[in-house]
């Protein structure tokens, strides 16, 4: 699962990349190609899990990242970076909204409702450019040849035409899995889910106008947004203790670092959730999908444990916290043996009893 980074020229799109990555990227002289990294899920859950258990080994999830090419005109009018957006599976919009004369913008002013709507329109108009396309062609089809397919093909697609003009994206419609089915290997943009993280200075961290100006476009197109000082987060970076990176916080007034914020919801908008495995031989963090059956949440850690999935030993982070430890959690008879209908939740500790 994978998330992509988009953005206008200067929004600070490679700052958040680099420090969500660790990746330092190099002068590319305007190279137009997208760059893989991989950024470690920030859940102050595993920090305590790991501060109880003081394990020899500690691992968090990750997620895959994408650093796509400014959208400048070029780019946009070359089309390349569609494709490039095609292949993620989610999409984090940096959204510049720093003052600093030093750095030109793009289009001459800084106004980040201005550029959140501008790259949103050229979103909406690939996926309808798409759309008119597939219709001319299914239209020539079915005059030739009468195909069943085809036809509910071009239904859908002219409902999705009328969705488009309508400046929504697709993925404001309820599909069914048969329509899903039809257009599973189409380039749409707009089916995939947004993250909009507004870069401000420093000194806008505290100051949530920027949210309430943009909860109306947010509410009606069902996207998550939220505040980013990308300047900042990478000073924390550099910092050499966990302590001192606290400390910095503390002075900032910053409760939850916003890398913890934006990785919380990039899980979200990939339908991911977190469950740990325990012990003091290691702490880990593993993603599965939302909804899924304990067999699946197994296959994460080995398909072996899918394969020949017996029972999990199951253990509620909330109720692990509340109680102080396992011992006390299973005086207290709040430890389960789940089956293999079992769904996972958000913050299971799972141990799986397997037999191959």
């Amino acid at each position: 699962m994978k998330i992509g980074i988009i953005g206008l020229p200067q929004a600070g799109k490679k700052t958040l990349f680099q420090v969500l990555t660790g990746n330092e990227i190099q002068d590319r002289g305007g190279s137009p190609k997208a760059l893989p990294g991989s950024a470690d899920i920030q859940d102050l859950r595993f920090d305590k899990l790991v501060s109880m258990y003081q394990p020899a080994k500690q691992a968090r999830a990750r997620i895959d990242l994408m650093l796509l090419p400014k959208m400048e005109k070029e780019n946009i009018a070359k089309g390349d970076i569609f494709s490039d957006i095609a292949d993620v599976d989610g999409l984090c919009h940096v959204v510049r909204a720093f003052e600093d004369d030093s750095i030109y913008h793009s289009e001459g002013s800084l106004d980040p409702m201005r550029d959140v709507e501008m790259v949103y329109a050229e979103l909406i108009m690939h996926d309808q450019i798409f759309v008119e396309k597939r219709i001319e062609r299914l239209e020539k089809a079915i005059k030739k040849i009468k195909d069943e397919k085809q036809e509910k093909e071009l239904v859908l697609m002219k409902k999705f035409q009328e969705h488009l003009e309508n400046e929504l994206p697709l993925r404001l419609l309820d599909l069914t899995d048969e329509e899903r089915n039809l257009i599973l290997s189409y380039p749409f943009i707009t089916l995939k889910e947004l993250i909009i993280a507004f870069n401000v200075s420093e000194d806008m961290l505290g100051d949530t106008s920027l949210l309430a100006d943009a909860r109306p476009f947010c509410e009606r197109q069902k996207v998550e947004a939220m505040l980013v000082c990308a300047q900042v987060e990478s000073e924390i970076a550099l910092l050499d203790s966990e302590e001192e990176r606290q400390e910095f916080l503390a002075d900032l007034g910053i409760e939850t670092p916003a890398l913890t914020i934006m990785t919380g919801l990039c899980l979200k908008a990939l339908g991911l959730i977190s469950f740990f495995t325990v012990g003091s031989d290691e702490v880990k963090q593993w993603l599965v999908k939302k909804n899924s059956v304990a067999p699946v949440a197994a296959g994460v850690i080995h398909s072996d444990l899918q394969r020949g999935f017996i029972r999990a030993e199951q253990m509620s982070y909330a109720e692990l916290m509340e109680f102080g430890g396992e011992a006390e959690l299973k005086k207290a008879g709040k430890t389960y043996l789940q089956g293999k209908d079992y769904i996972v939740a958000d913050g299971d500790i799972l141990n799986i009893r397997f037999k191959v």
